[in-house]
């Protein structure tokens, strides 16, 4: 099956950052369950839902999982999850330190037990730190990294956020990779170790490999930030009909499209245009020149004319334009399945693909607590135990949980 096939992975992460981590780890093949509070991951009651508890946002993060909904301040919860950990290889969690250490289940008291546990913790901000153990969502850390900013110095000078959980997903794809390398290590040493992958540190990192700019020399030089990516005129270019992604770089891309526009003597009339460097300390012109010529003809022309010069070019896709996209029906991207209390439900294969691994075949997010007992079984639990942990409300199936769909 995949590669982390016999992998198994306790994932007491909720909203999106920690989920969107679990469920790249549980495409890769690992066995991951999704251990739930009595009051449930509050993402279930996002987004358009045909049942209760089961939005679109949450079933689009949690694919590929067992659901196991356990009262961890009880300690009989707690003892149930302490025997599902004895055969576990990784813990992820987002829960700030002190939250988890009330819980008894920080790395410190977890390790003499559990020596080759992975144990993942995803935090708004590092150990150490001023911030350490504030909570953190994407918006404060897109907003603390600089992003809406240089967002703001690009556009109107309104400060705004990127319109989809962009730290949420980064910090969630930068936790697998951190995740996967602990597990190689392990390989070699065979021991396990904590990782912390804090959101603000992974966001800062990222703005600052493009914007860095001058202050990346003591003493600093004179400018800031990546001038091409702050130009006000670096957008979608409009169309007669429409709008066009296109991106003309190179010197060759310039020389092929100028004399397909009549201008190829530009470069020598302009020298703002005669090379990579003077086109790029006049970018706002550059781009501005582009996106008067680019008016001049249909999105369905440019796409042909562009392709047959070889400069890059897309189109702006819509969700519609998305899902009607013939790169990604030929690959498979979009996978049609049966939820067996949801009908039926679209979602996106795994993007990448291994030639000697097979990713696992789609299966949907779980109810809440829906495998509760089989992965208790697996655990060790007793069917006399485990009928105790329902009885006493610590345990919760789907029904008793609130979710009837």
């Amino acid at each position: 099956m995949g590669p982390l096939d016999g992998i198994r992975v306790v994932d007491l992460s909720t909203v999106l950052m920690g989920p969107h981590a679990t469920q790249a780890l549980a495409e890769m093949g690992a066995d991951v369950v999704k251990v739930e509070a009595p009051d449930g991951d509050v993402i279930r009651q996002v987004g358009p839902a045909r049942h209760d508890g089961m939005g679109a946002l949450f079933l689009n993060s949690n694919r590929g999982k067992r659901g196991l909904c356990l009262d961890l301040k009880h300690p009989r919860g707690r003892d149930a999850l302490l025997a599902l950990l004895r055969g576990a290889d990784v813990l992820v969690h987002n829960l700030r330190p002190q939250a988890i250490a009330r819980l008894g289940l920080d790395y410190a008291a977890l390790a003499p037990d559990h020596p080759r546990l992975v144990y993942a913790s995803l935090c708004g901000f590092g150990s150490g730190g001023p911030y350490s153990g504030r909570p953190a969502y994407d918006d404060l850390i897109q907003g603390a990294s600089g992003l809406s900013y240089w967002i703001a110095r690009a556009g109107d000078g309104t400060p705004r956020y990127v319109p989809t959980a962009l730290a949420d997903r980064v910090v969630g794809i930068s936790a697998v990779g951190a995740i996967c390398a602990a597990l190689f290590a392990r390989e070699r040493s065979g021991r396990g170790q904590e990782i912390e992958i804090p959101m603000f540190e992974t966001m800062a990192a990222l703005v600052l490999s493009d914007h860095l700019s001058g202050a990346s020399f003591e003493p600093p030089l004179e400018g800031e930030g990546y001038a091409r990516l702050l130009s006000r005129h670096r957008r979608p270019y409009r169309t007669r009909d429409g709008h066009i992604c296109a991106l003309v770089y190179t010197d060759r891309h310039w020389t092929a499209l100028l004399a397909e526009l009549g201008e190829a003597d530009l470069p020598r009339r302009d020298p703002r245009f005669a090379s990579f460097a003077s086109r790029s300390a006049n970018i706002d012109h550059v781009y501005a020149f582009l996106g008067e010529r680019f008016r001049e003809r249909t999105t369905g022309e440019w796409l042909a004319l562009l392709e047959r010069i070889d400069v890059p070019a897309m189109p702006m896709h819509d969700v519609p334009g998305l899902l009607a996209d013939p790169h990604l029906a030929a690959v498979g991207f979009f996978q049609a399945f049966e939820h067996p209390t949801q009908g039926r439900l679209r979602g996106t294969a795994p993007a990448v693909r291994w030639s000697d691994s097979v990713s696992p075949p789609p299966s949907p997010a779980p109810r809440q607590g829906e495998h509760g007992v089989e992965v208790l079984r697996e655990a060790g639990l007793d069917d006399a135990t485990i009928r105790a942990l329902i009885d006493e409300g610590v345990l919760l199936l789907p029904s008793s949980a609130g979710e009837n769909g």
